[in-house]
């Protein structure tokens, strides 16, 4: 087993019209539809009622069965190869150092959001635990078992747990739940803990008692870098619940209480902004005290948008930069310049220090919560969960020279007599 779908969108090298961005205009989602009411609330598993036995590897050939937090969570199939709990390998990287922890209903997430495989309209197409998310699948187990595992084996490989809840009615008390089976018998100090949280249904209270009980980050998924994205994206626009001004309360909450360095925001990139606004609310997130997390739009399948084209490289490279050096080199966005179309032209460095930043390779890689080598290696390195392999979004692994020099032809950056052949990184 392999920890990919076989999906076959691919970034092209120029967006909808020849520019290397995705507009506005273009990243446009479906409207939802209506979902029949045999399909709805997860009503099919409900009435089957089958008992979970075990692993459950999402089969939509068979019954899902009745599982439900905070007995049962999924986690990711890379988590779940990691743990030995499935077969398989994963390009270029042994494991993951994150082990992300899905809350699980048959009801499902009742959110909307346009680019997520979980989406509340997929009822008819899918049980909620047979649906992709970031583009793999999410085995669901007991979480007596997962801890279980976890504490007899003292050479883990995680450097962090993360809780990734869900709009859910039950949500925020099951999450407080699982962090207890958790940290009953695992030391918050050994593998620390992430929530990756529900904001629209929390309060101040909620994310004081997540932080008193050992979590030690605390991320809002903002995903949309704009206002006017957020609703078209996670709430009026397609029918969801989420409330930008709602997950900023919660974000503030956290930079209170978690304090700083441990509190941070998911942005997704080429959704419809800008270059500028994406580098405005990752400059805004550090004058915070926070940090962005950074994903690569790619057309999940069976969302609102998987019609629309992936994020082109050239402009994703570009917003994976800048936001590197905002957010550990003290550049500001205020000393890069953009052109009319709000793409970046200089990145406000002397060219001989962009370079070697670049050449470090650590910009490219997956940005996310740190693990246990160094601030700026994000332990959550969600092997291809914005791109197939053979074309890297957000690098899981050490880049290698091959992989600089594809870096650096994408970001037009190539030395003089440098080159760089499309899949020469795959050439044995």
């Amino acid at each position: 087993m392999t920890c990919l779908k076989p999906e076959t969108a691919m970034p092209g090298a120029a967006g909808a019209g020849g520019a290397d961005f995705n507009a506005f205009d273009v990243m446009a989602p479906r409207r939802p539809g209506v979902t029949p009411a045999p399909f709805r609330n997860g009503k099919p598993v409900k009435d089957a009622d089958i008992a979970p036995h075990g692993l459950y590897r999402p089969d939509y050939r068979v019954m899902t069965p009745h599982m439900r937090s905070p007995d049962y969570v999924q986690m990711s199939t890379a988590a779940a190869i990691t743990l030995g709990l499935v077969e398989g390998q994963m390009h270029g990287c042994s494991c993951t150092r994150c082990l992300n922890l899905l809350l699980t209903y048959p009801e499902g997430c009742r959110a909307n959001c346009a680019y997520c495989g979980l989406a509340r309209h997929r009822e008819a197409e899918r049980n909620y635990a047979d649906r992709n998310f970031i583009r793999v699948d999410w085995p669901a187990v007991s979480m007596d078992e997962i801890v279980a595992r976890i504490a007899g084996d003292p050479a883990t490989p995680f450097h962090r747990m993360c809780i990734s809840m869900i709009t859910h009615p039950n949500s925020d008390k099951d999450t407080f739940t699982v962090l207890k089976k958790w940290t009953d018998r695992i030391d918050p100090g050994r593998i620390p803990i992430s929530i990756l949280s529900n904001p629209q249904t929390m309060t101040r209270g909620d994310v004081k008692r997540l932080h008193e009980m050992g979590s030690d980050i605390f991320t809002v998924a903002l995903d949309a870098a704009t206002p006017e994205l957020f609703d078209r994206t996670r709430g009026k626009g397609v029918q969801s619940p989420h409330s930008w001004r709602k997950y900023w309360e919660i974000l503030e909450d956290a930079r209170d209480i978690f304090g700083p360095q441990k509190f941070g925001a998911h942005i997704i990139v080429g959704m419809g902004e800008t270059e500028y606004e994406v580098m405005l609310l990752v400059q805004k997130l550090v004058d915070m005290g926070g940090h962005s997390h950074m994903f690569c739009f790619f057309p999940e399948k069976g969302s609102l948008m998987d019609h629309l084209p992936a994020t082109p490289r050239d402009q994703w490279r570009r917003v994976q930069l800048a936001r590197y050096l905002v957010d550990y080199c003290g550049v500001r966005v205020d000393q890069m310049t953009f052109d009319a179309h709000g793409r970046i032209v200089d990145f406000g460095m002397p060219k001989s220090e962009l370079s070697a930043i670049v050449d470090a390779g650590i910009a490219f890689r997956t940005s996310g919560c740190p693990g246990k080598f160094a601030d700026d290696i994000s332990a959550c390195d969600r092997p291809y969960g914005d791109s197939p392999p053979s074309n890297i979004a957000s690098y899981p692994f050490p880049l290698k020279e091959v992989d600089i020099r594809k870096v650096r032809s994408q970001l037009n950056m190539l030395r003089p007599g440098e080159s760089y052949e499309d899949g020469e990184e795959f050439d044995i």
